[in-house]
């Protein structure tokens, strides 16, 4: 942190100088003079935002001088679309959302030059913690259409996909901390705050009662779709996993029978030959095992007797897997639309079977690490903040088993010929 110090001169003026410690702890003092005080605080703000170094194209005691651009300087988009075409280990479709990210977000960033009226292009050199301060505020307030006022130009973000922005623009600014030759010497994003994920109304998950699946399963008249949707309900799996299953993918003759999760649908980039493509699943846990039940094991063996290793194991009636959106328009939705109308008081969607799944395995006190290996997910974290406020229901099992353990011990028995005072 820069400091400001008072400093009186033998005429009678004040001088404010700005102190600080090169790079943070562990490097050099520098220092800069300045005549009043509003002056000083505004470089002190400059230094910090530059990770305590000199701001760029400041000279001591000159102040800003207009300098030719930082070897291998860069638009700060340009360098950014570099980035994302080199990730290796990322599919296409996955690069193709990060391109239009820079596109439509990363491109709003813009830097305050003090030397300037208004904001300059942002560049790999010249953007500053405040400039990335500035844009965070942009994606979350949105900004309104000058032609109207009731219409958005562009709408605010929601805490997560601003998150996700800032997690791509970190990535960006460190690539340029550890390339060769350096454009930078620190991250600007690593000190940024930004809006809590839960500072918001997310979409709301729907949570359905064993007679209220059973309503939406009854208006579904196709046999394949219903023995799908009861295979969702019942397994917790993704659309993309449990579609994509093959019949070598089940081991139903052993002591326990179960299913590996081998590969999911993805959706390909856009103007490729096939909307989806068969790929690894969303995480490295997400490679899994499911436990399956003894029903279930009945109703796969039917479904996968005399089909071959590669047949899928839910197939339509042409023998070819399912697709979300036939499955949602033609079976899903009209059987939600009809149940609705015979009087359900919920309209869930399909990814629902999986959010219900884990409301029946919590309700039946299933601990949230089994729960968390079951769906795949990467971290425990995202099990409980996604379902943890469903374990209020074990809040009277939490009550009992303090209760029992701090209970005051029963007095130990006296021993034989000692007599209690």
């Amino acid at each position: 942190m820069a400091s400001i110090r008072e400093r009186g001169k033998k005429d009678g003026t004040v001088t404010y100088q700005v102190r600080w410690l090169q790079g943070g702890r562990g490097g050099s003092w520098e220092d800069e003079k300045f005549g009043d005080e509003d002056s000083a605080l505004t470089f002190q703000k400059l230094v910090e935002a530059h990770g305590n170094q000199w701001p760029y194209g400041w000279v001591k005691g000159q102040g800003f001088v207009e300098q030719p651009s930082a070897p291998g300087d860069l638009p700060l988009t340009e360098w950014a679309h570099r980035y994302v075409d080199g990730l290796t280990d990322t599919d296409e479709r996955t690069r193709g959302d990060y391109h239009r990210d820079v596109d439509l977000h990363l491109s709003l960033i813009v830097h305050q030059d003090l030397t300037q009226a208004e904001p300059v292009p942002a560049t790999v050199c010249n953007v500053t913690q405040e400039d990335i301060n500035a844009w965070v505020g942009l994606e979350r307030q949105g900004e309104k259409s000058p032609e109207d006022p009731e219409q958005w130009k562009r709408r605010p973000a929601d805490p997560k996909s601003i998150r996700n922005r800032h997690g791509l623009l970190y990535c960006v600014i460190q690539a340029a901390v550890d390339c060769t030759p350096q454009l930078r010497t620190q991250n600007c994003c690593k000190k940024t705050r930004l809006p809590r994920v839960d500072d918001h109304v997310d979409e709301e998950m729907t949570f359905l009662e064993r007679d209220e699946y059973d309503r939406i399963a009854a208006e579904i008249t196709d046999p394949a779709a219903r023995e799908l949707a009861d295979f969702l309900l019942g397994t917790g799996m993704r659309w993309g996993e449990a579609t994509a299953l093959r019949v070598s993918d089940l081991s139903l003759n052993s002591a326990r029978p179960c299913v590996s999760i081998q590969r999911a649908w993805k959706r390909a980039a856009k103007g490729a030959e096939s909307s989806f493509y068969l790929g690894p699943p969303k995480t490295k846990k997400a490679r899994r095992l499911i436990r399956l039940t003894p029903s279930q094991v009945e109703i796969l063996r039917r479904l996968t007797t005399g089909q071959p290793p590669d047949a899928w194991v839910f197939r339509t009636a042409t023998g070819k897997h399912w697709r979300h959106s036939n499955f949602y328009h033609r079976k899903w939705q009209p059987a939600v639309k009809a149940a609705v109308a015979k009087g359900l008081p919920k309209k869930p969607r399909i990814h629902d079977l999986r959010h219900t799944h884990v409301a029946w395995l919590i309700a039946k006190r299933v601990p949230l690490p089994s729960i968390q290996a079951r769906l795949g997910h990467e971290s425990i974290q995202t099990t409980v903040d996604r379902y943890g406020h469903l374990t209020e229901e074990l809040d009277d099992d939490v009550v009992a088993a303090v209760e029992a353990a701090m209970a005051a011990p029963a007095p130990a028995p006296a021993r034989p010929g000692l007599r209690v005072v």
